[in-house]
């Protein structure tokens, strides 16, 4: 068993298994330990007073955790697509909660692209893991939701990976995850297809020099001394 704790941060169920899911499941199958928080209810905007939808993406999304190897998952009721309204006190507690409560040496968080949430997450998670001599997590990284950062205009903010991690042995599985999210899935060429992921992650490869991976921003890292 791993000593690695990793907390994966999303701002919408979906997000973590379109940008990571194949990495997820490479944690899980090593050993580490994994938790993934949901922030918003991730649903009240687009089907506004559907009680039903929102139990269903749910539950779409505790399946699509398991089948990474994920338990420990986490859905909070943050405003979903309203993240921006919340004061920024209020979601640097949420986050600072979990990093507190659960000590990750690893946290990932969505790119701060052309989704005001994911930018409004990643401000909460850049204070709640800020290099103070007492902090616990060693290296953060952001990650890309298909379908928000590549939409990012360059003049908004730029997506240079500089991380890229092999998931040619999971896939698979990330595309086995996603396929429980039905109410998020769409027909190609949309990029919430499973050719679309796959032909992402076939991209990030041949960048890489392997035949899936998926790509990250290193935002900070201490190594041991």
């Amino acid at each position: 068993m791993s000593d690695l704790r990793v907390l994966v941060f999303a701002a919408h169920p979906d997000d973590e298994v379109l940008g990571m899911g194949g990495t997820i499941a490479l944690h899980t199958s090593r050993g580490d330990e994994v938790r993934i928080v949901c922030v918003t209810d991730g649903s009240s905007t687009q089907y506004p007073g559907d009680a039903d939808t929102r139990a269903r993406k749910k539950e779409e999304a505790r399946r699509a955790a398991t089948e990474l190897g994920v338990l420990d998952y986490v859905h909070l009721d943050l405003p979903d697509m309203r993240l921006d309204t919340v004061p920024h006190v209020e979601v640097n507690k949420v986050v600072e909660e979990h990093v507190r409560d659960f000590l990750p040496r690893q946290v990932y968080t969505p790119q701060p692209d052309v989704n005001l949430d994911h930018r409004a997450l990643f401000d909460s998670v850049v204070v709640a893991t800020r290099p103070t001599p007492e902090q616990h997590v060693r290296r953060l990284l952001t990650y890309a939701p298909t379908s928000s950062t590549e939409w990012t205009p360059a003049s908004l903010n730029w997506f240079v990976p500089n991380w890229f991690v092999d998931v040619t042995a999971t896939l698979e599985r990330k595309l086995a995850a996603f396929a429980h999210y039905e109410t998020e899935r769409r027909p190609y060429p949309h990029p919430r297809s499973e050719r679309a992921i796959r032909a992402a992650a076939e991209l990030y490869g041949a960048s890489s020099g392997c035949e899936y991976a998926e790509p990250f921003v290193l935002v900070r890292s201490l190594e041991p001394g």
